[in-house]
């Protein structure tokens, strides 16, 4: 190579480096910032802008966009983005960023399926993520004891959910916070003294674990806050939301249950309150994609496949089309229904409401 040739790509690696940098500062100050002070053309603003950062940085996902013949210059709003199939994390590295990962995460595949990959290129970026998102919809994490029942997640590598709980636990400050496996008398035991000393607590648990659980630990502690991420991983039959909440219900004597719509390809969670309606932070929006037609993708209530902006996820694919159903509501909630017909079932919240 000439060093005339070195010295040009040595400048586009800088200029790739600054580009970086001051993408990922404003994405920082966005979610920094509460939901009252970022509006909705500021969302579309860095949006646009971030999906022009990966086209030119992200590799399968600048393929993805070229054999669709996207015109660039036509993509004038958030619909108008091509979203990527989230199965291509499952194949290709999904990542935008000039430096080594930090961290890759995987998805909880069940036995035989393929897992998605997801490289990390700055933790703090997650890490502001999901204790933005916690203090907006639960707030700070240091007023509660945190338990974390997540057998199977705990027994593998990557799970972005162990590393979630793992740093809320730890800003918990809380002695009596921790991880459980299958030590569900133990469990029992912690949720009697928290409740007797009246703790404010969350438990947060796959849903099969937290039903093994009830049926043989049951407790009535109704100021605990129960949230379930989804998934059976194989270990029994799905049961529709409704149902498993009421049996956690009347396991738990709580009101209501919540859950966690969360997955390894998003550095973002959305939330519900245990009513079945998911609330996103305001750097998270979804979409309904015509089921007939993908590229069909609009913000307006109605029902179809369920899509993804994430703008944590500058440095991998902001854009994601995902496998599950949606039913969209008024503003930026929505119901999961279920999974769209011939996808693989995905380790995360595959249950039907």
């Amino acid at each position: 190579m000439s060093l005339w040739s070195s010295m040009i790509i040595t400048r586009q690696c800088n200029f790739v480096q600054i580009e970086m940098a001051a993408i990922h500062e404003k994405i920082f100050a966005f979610i920094e910032e509460g939901s009252e002070t970022s509006g909705k053309e500021r969302f579309n603003s860095l949006a646009l802008e971030v999906f022009r950062f990966q086209y030119e940085n992200c590799k399968p996902y600048r393929e993805f966009v070229s054999l669709l013949g996207t015109d660039i210059e036509a993509v004038d709003s958030p619909e108008k983005i091509p979203f990527l199939p989230i199965r291509f994390f499952k194949s290709r590295d999904v990542y935008s960023a000039t430096r080594e990962p930090e961290k890759l995460f995987t998805s909880s595949a069940t036995t035989g399926m393929v897992p998605s990959r997801h490289p990390v290129a700055d933790l703090s970026l997650y890490e502001l993520s999901f204790t933005k998102a916690f203090g907006h919809f639960y707030g700070n994490p240091g007023e509660y004891t945190i338990l974390a029942l997540l057998p199977s997640y705990l027994e593998r590598e990557g799970s972005s959910l162990v590393y979630m709980a793992d740093r809320l636990i730890n800003l918990s400050g809380s002695g009596h916070s921790g991880f459980y496996l299958y030590n569900f008398e133990e469990l029992r035991t912690k949720l009697e003294i928290l409740k007797k000393e009246r703790k404010k607590t969350l438990l947060i648990g796959v849903s099969f674990a937290l039903l093994d659980f009830v049926k043989d630990y049951p407790v009535d502690f109704p100021e605990l806050t129960v949230m379930e991420t989804g998934g059976m991983k194989g270990r029994g039959i799905e049961l529709p939301r409704e149902e498993l909440h009421r049996i956690l219900m009347n396991g738990f004597g709580v009101k209501a249950i919540h859950s966690e719509y969360g997955m390894a390809e998003l550095l973002s969670q959305a939330y519900s309150a245990g009513d079945g309606i998911f609330a996103t932070p305001h750097w998270m929006n979804v979409y309904t994609r015509d089921l007939s037609n993908p590229l069909k993708v609009t913000p307006a209530p109605g029902r179809g496949g369920l899509n993804v902006i994430d703008l944590a996820n500058v440095n991998s694919c902001s854009f994601i089309e995902t496998e599950d159903l949606v039913i969209k509501e008024t503003g930026n909630l929505f119901r999961i229904p279920g999974r769209i017909n011939n996808s693989e079932l995905r380790g995360c919240n595959l249950l039907l409401g």
